[in-house]
């Protein structure tokens, strides 16, 4: 899980602000420890670690140096996990579905592809997504070593299947999977 961003259209840090009586991180923690066994919050060099919902098996890694961008928070957390398939989302996701989670999982364990996306609005989305960890680690090196630092760029260098949007829609009609939070309006409440 992405967590190292800085914030600054939010104003203060996103993350820890209350949306619906806990912070806005730990939706996105509960969602993900919801499909996957091990979790790795990767954080910027010099945040405290935040405190993780109860019984969320989380653990934390940090950017290699602070503003990289999101791409090289993936590859932070990509060198520290061991599981072959990892799912990748954001701190500021509160309404991650499970059932669609559960949905790119599946297509990535029946199709040989190196990476599981959602096609929204005619836009293949970076995040959520699922990538096999040894492509897309080995992915993320090249394109960080060209300059590159977005999520997009590593899902076009990899055989990507792509779920259309009337399939994860019918598992998610609300769209909360693909909603984040930039600034302090996009919280529907702050209590």
């Amino acid at each position: 899980m992405l967590a190292g961003g800085r914030s600054t259209r939010f104003g203060s840090d996103k993350l820890a602000a209350i949306d619906r009586g806990i912070p806005l991180l730990h939706h996105a923690v509960m969602r993900l420890a919801e499909v996957c066994t091990d979790i790795v919050v990767v954080i910027a060099p010099a945040t405290p670690e935040p405190e993780m919902p109860s019984g969320a098996n989380a653990r934390f890694a940090r950017d290699a140096r602070d503003g990289d961008g999101p791409l090289a928070g993936l590859l932070s957390g990509l060198e520290s996990t061991a599981s072959t398939v990892a799912v990748v989302a954001a701190g500021d996701m509160p309404d991650l579905s499970t059932a669609v989670l559960l949905e790119m999982l599946k297509v990535a364990d029946e199709a040989p592809f190196d990476a599981v996306a959602l096609r929204d609005a005619g836009r293949v989305l970076p995040l959520p997504s699922v990538v096999r960890v040894d492509p897309a680690r080995e992915a993320a090196h090249g394109l960080l070593h060209a300059g590159e630092r977005s999520l997009r760029s590593l899902l076009e260098a990899l055989h990507v299947a792509v779920i259309d949007q009337p399939t994860w829609t019918a598992l998610d009609p609300g769209r909360g999977t693909v909603r984040d939070v930039d600034e302090p309006t996009d919280l529907p409440e702050r209590a």
